[in-house]
């Protein structure tokens, strides 16, 4: 297979990722379409998931770093009435408990369960995760038949709020949940069909957000995705505060030099160049900038695409691990 064509351009791509296609798979696309080998993600989603992901390419990976632990926001469905084997429809599912137990279970059950599982919970992630045990992914041990059983964590759910309840064969909870990077929505909804004793999974799972950015404002993953990278410093600017430097101060901090800058309490700071490019993220410590990242001068993206962060209420499922 021939590699696809040298593209330096350095940008930020936000994909609207389709559901029945993994994270690599959008990688993979955005590399030939980009034009590109050097393109990361700031976080997966898994396969039957949809919604939001981030991309990065060439120089602008590093800022990928900064942009893994943003909270997320994700819309879902909750499915209470039956349990699977990896929290979600993809999963071996349970017998569905009998229909007078369901039909016992009310709106302010429910109210209470979820209620219980906002804030800071301890939560342990599914076994089908991509968390590693002694170097291999669960979600690989447990489909070889392993037991896998990961150890639980403190997250935060900022907001789990049901916004439709239909019930039938099953109870079909559609939620809006903001959380932490880190926080599995599988979990979730496993979590809340134990604590109402009538099981529960995972059946749809959209994200909405990563931070201040929106899926309402990213691309489709078959459109021009090389006209849709945004350059580095516009991300960069919806995340940090700013600095615009001089001639002589950019030429100071390429050469390494700790220019001295006006203190600020917020770290990092993005340094813009004259030109208006990301310079790099720095620290500024005792009136002198320290480099936290370099983002060394390459192609700018083709008609530069803005894009606007979402106002409204913070943003809030997992960062590295695959979502879900």
């Amino acid at each position: 297979m021939a590699k696809p064509p040298r593209n330096p351009a350095s940008g930020i791509l936000f994909v609207d990722k389709p559901q029945g296609i993994t994270s690599h798979g959008v990688v993979s696309r955005a590399r030939k379409s980009v034009g590109t080998r050097k393109i990361g993600h700031a976080g997966t989603l898994d396969p039957m998931a949809t919604g939001l992901l981030v991309l990065g390419a060439n120089n602008a990976t590093r800022l990928l770093t900064y942009l893994v632990g943003l909270d997320k926001q994700y819309t879902a469905t909750i499915r209470l009435g039956a349990s699977s084997t990896t929290d979600d429809a993809e999963g071996e599912l349970s017998e569905p408990v009998d229909a007078a137990a369901l039909a016992a279970v009310s709106d302010e059950d429910i109210a209470h369960a979820v209620a219980n599982l906002t804030g800071a919970i301890s939560q342990r992630p599914s076994s089908v995760s991509a968390i590693k045990v002694d170097g291999k992914r669960a979600y690989t041990l447990a489909r070889a038949g392993e037991d896998v059983v990961l150890a639980e964590r403190t997250v935060t759910v900022s907001r789990f709020e049901v916004l439709e309840t239909a019930r039938g064969e099953f109870i079909d909870l559609k939620v809006l949940v903001d959380c932490s990077s880190g926080t599995y929505i599988r979990a979730l909804a496993r979590d809340l069909g134990e604590a109402l004793n009538v099981g529960g999974h995972l059946t749809v799972l959209r994200r909405t957000k990563v931070g201040p950015f929106s899926v309402e404002n990213a691309s489709a993953l078959d459109s021009d995705l090389e006209t849709q990278l945004v350059a580095p410093a516009v991300v960069a600017a919806q995340l940090f505060e700013t600095v615009q430097l001089d001639a002589e101060q950019s030429k100071d901090l390429s050469d390494g030099k700790r220019i001295a800058l006006e203190p600020q309490q917020a770290s990092p700071i993005a340094a813009l160049a004259p030109d208006g490019r990301l310079q790099g993220l720095i620290h500024i410590v005792d009136g002198r900038a320290r480099v936290l990242s370099n983002f060394p001068r390459d192609a700018q993206p083709l008609e530069p695409q803005e894009h606007t962060a979402t106002e409204g209420e913070p943003a809030s499922e997992e960062g590295t691990p695959n979502n879900g």
